[in-house]
């Protein structure tokens, strides 16, 4: 009988022997990858029975140095998976990934809860303090032991195996509860012909007419729920019933009944984390999310976003009043509801700033928009990006290109996925195909970025709006944070860092989209070459903190939403009706939606990364706008010294450190909220 180990040397999706050291994404199909996860499986499980029945005495080597390199073919063989279970999915992984998810959770819940590898765990923490370990490997094996004590090994045998199973439930209900809103998503559309278009841009009638194109609708226009359909079309469509018809779809994601309806899913899975907290020793889900992080408590996250809610919320209401004002001007008495929002909104733009962002599309090209975020980080940290042509990745779209040192060494590669297709779900991320890390053999890191951005007609250039350019600024600072990776240890190499610090290399990594050195170089027209004129720049960056109200309203229910749900003494039973009740609560404004609807919000429910932790980009928040005061201070946006301990204490140290002590080396102190406050024009 062939063994896993035997299995696995000659496959593709664990050899990655294509060009730069990427997978050979052209030698396997879609069948390919379920054998591949029974030989990982079972490798793994091999390597993790040999650290633990290791009669020698623990070491950091044999043990926790063992324990961090183990499962190699497994992480190659999931990267790879879960890369394509989102940038570019069809019914065969979508099958597969309902069948794994589940049981790779229980793969790794035994990982955590086998008694004789956490003794040698256990031995090696209490004995800490004895093994003269530098700092960085004693935070690993800190941080190891309470992986292990919060993934229950501590817990008695029939404790452990209810644990097991609900991580096994919930790996379930996450993959069910992304793949509905998925299918909701690509499977609604609205065709439109030439008399519906009144009041849309050249360059989305182009975008809407290119995904109808795609759709056997050639000459007509579609309206999807592609997010970078939906909000221009709400910006300018005159037509205040296609408005609401594209509004109501997009709000009602993973809410039309049957099949691909989310609440059942949402109330079983706030059900099962709310007894995986009790079994663990917590009061409540929130509380174990946020033990392993800077904000530790529900009151300390209550206390930064409740004053912001509070600030946002009156502001809202002074520009509802304005946007009221513009309708009752043109004869409309109607309220304004949510889908009037931003097309009122973007009217009193031009009445206040004389311009509206279609005009400065045409200077958002996509490709000098990543040229400017290449050459940000060229000034800011001397990587250069040279395309790499004709290397097959999950997609004909995917972009790759070797990323170089200030020496000219290859430091790594990054790809790029910029476009919509009904394969791919919505929003924008980056991940890792392979982190970067030194021990062992070491390896470079291979990071990528998926974005959502309307694919132009054939011949043309993609026009991106001012939040999509600043969209790819923040997923590539993502990127940098795994690419400038300077650590030993893979666990802590990259983004894994305490969630609610994540965020801060990307969002600060936005500021640099608006300085006025990148703009003027890279905002140019793009039929003429000529840059952006001065006036209309001006009113651009005067009009940054634009309808502040809205957007931080938007984001902060989501956020109060998402602690609400798991901050519950008992888990609701309607989740609907929780969502519903909590916005009254606090006084939701009837014309704003929050950003992420409860069946939808798949930061929180697709999976667990963000569950108790949507507040984080507002935590992060308020480090990314004291951080870019730095350069301010130095009177240089790219001032060397301040960049220099900028990537020595963020972006290259990963968590090799407590989050507060990296922000303190780098900064000095730790911020106040009033900087993140000016930023957002609610100060």
């Amino acid at each position: 009988m062939e063994t896993p180990a035997a299995t696995l040397a000659d496959n593709p999706l664990t050899r990655w022997d294509g060009p730069l050291g990427l997978p050979a994404f052209s030698a396997f199909d879609d069948a390919a990858f379920a054998p591949a996860f029974d030989a990982a499986l079972a490798a793994h499980a091999a390597e993790i029975e040999a650290i633990a029945e290791n009669p020698a005495t623990p070491t950091v080597e044999n043990t926790l140095a063992a324990l961090e390199l183990a499962g190699d073919a497994l992480s190659r063989v999931s990267a790879i998976f879960w890369c394509r279970a989102g940038a570019h999915t069809n019914e065969t992984i979508q099958a597969l990934e309902r069948e794994i998810s589940p049981r790779m959770a229980r793969h790794f819940s035994a990982v955590v809860m086998n008694a004789a590898l956490f003794a040698r765990i256990d031995r090696l923490y209490r004995e800490r303090d004895t093994l003269g370990l530098e700092a960085e490997t004693a935070r690993v094996l800190e941080k190891t032991w309470k992986h292990f004590v919060r993934g229950g090994a501590r817990l008695g045998d029939d404790d452990k195996a209810r644990l097991a199973k609900i991580n096994e439930e919930l790996a379930g209900l996450g993959a069910r509860f992304g793949q509905n809103v998925l299918a909701d998503e690509s499977g609604w559309v609205h065709f439109l012909d030439e008399g519906d278009l009144a009041g849309l841009s050249d360059a989305l009638r182009s975008a809407m007419a290119e995904a109808a194109e795609s759709r056997g609708q050639a000459g007509r226009y579609a309206a999807t729920l592609s997010r970078s359909i939906v909000e221009p079309f709400l910006a300018s469509s005159e037509r205040r019933d296609l408005r609401e018809k594209v509004f109501t779809a997009f709000a009602r994601r993973g809410e039309n009944g049957g099949e691909t309806d989310n609440a059942e899913t949402v109330a079983r899975t706030l059900a099962l984390r709310t007894e995986k907290a009790r079994l663990l020793g917590y009061d409540t889900y929130a509380a174990l999310k946020l033990d392993d992080t800077m904000a530790k408590t529900p009151d300390a996250v209550q206390n930064l976003l409740r004053p912001v809610w509070q600030k946002a919320r009156e502001k809202a209401a002074e520009d509802e009043w304005e946007l009221a004002r513009i309708a009752a001007g043109e004869g409309h008495n109607h309220a304004i509801a949510p889908w009037d929002w931003r097309f009122y909104a973007e009217k009193r733009r031009a009445e206040r700033f004389a311009f509206d962002e279609s005009a400065l599309k045409p200077y958002l090209a996509l490709e000098n928009v990543i040229a400017a975020a290449f050459d940000v980080a060229a000034r800011l940290f001397g990587l250069t990006f040279e395309e790499e042509k004709g290397i097959a990745a999950w997609h004909e779209d995917v972009r790759v290109f070797t990323v170089r040192n200030p020496d000219g060494t290859r430091r790594g590669l990054f790809l790029a996925d910029y476009f919509n297709r009904p394969s791919k779900r919505s929003g924008a991320w980056m991940s890792a195909l392979q982190s970067g890390y030194r021990l062992g053999e070491g390896q470079a890191p291979i990071i990528y970025n998926v974005m959502n951005f309307a694919r132009p007609p054939k011949g043309r250039p993609a026009l991106l709006s001012i939040d999509e350019a600043r969209t790819l600024f923040h997923e590539f600072g993502h990127a940098l944070h795994g690419l400038l990776t300077e650590v030993t240890w893979p666990s802590i190499s990259g983004t894994s860092v305490p969630r609610d610090f994540v965020e801060l290399p990307s969002q600060l990594y936005e500021h640099w989209f608006t300085v006025p050195q990148v703009l003027r170089k890279f905002a140019v027209h793009h039929e003429t070459g000529a840059p952006m004129p001065q006036e209309l720049l001006d009113k651009m960056l005067a009009a940054r903190t634009f309808d502040a109200g809205f957007a931080t309203v938007e984001f902060t229910a989501s956020a109060l939403v998402d602690m609400a749900f798991h901050s519950a003494g008992d888990a609701p039973g309607d989740p609907l009706a929780f969502e519903a009740a909590t916005l009254a609560e606090l006084e939701m404004p009837d014309a704003i939606v929050m950003r992420h609807r409860t069946p939808h919000f798949l930061h929180i429910f697709s999976g667990d990364g963000y569950s108790a932790g949507y507040y984080s980009y507002m935590w992060s928040e308020v480090l990314d706008a004291d951080a870019f005061r730095a350069f301010e201070e130095a009177g240089d946006p790219f001032d060397p010294e301040t960049a220099e301990k900028l990537r020595r204490h963020i972006y290259s140290a990963g968590g090799s450190a407590d989050p507060e002590d990296l922000y303190k080396a780098f900064r000095g102190r730790m911020p106040t909220p009033e900087a993140m406050m000016e930023k957002k024009g609610l100060a």
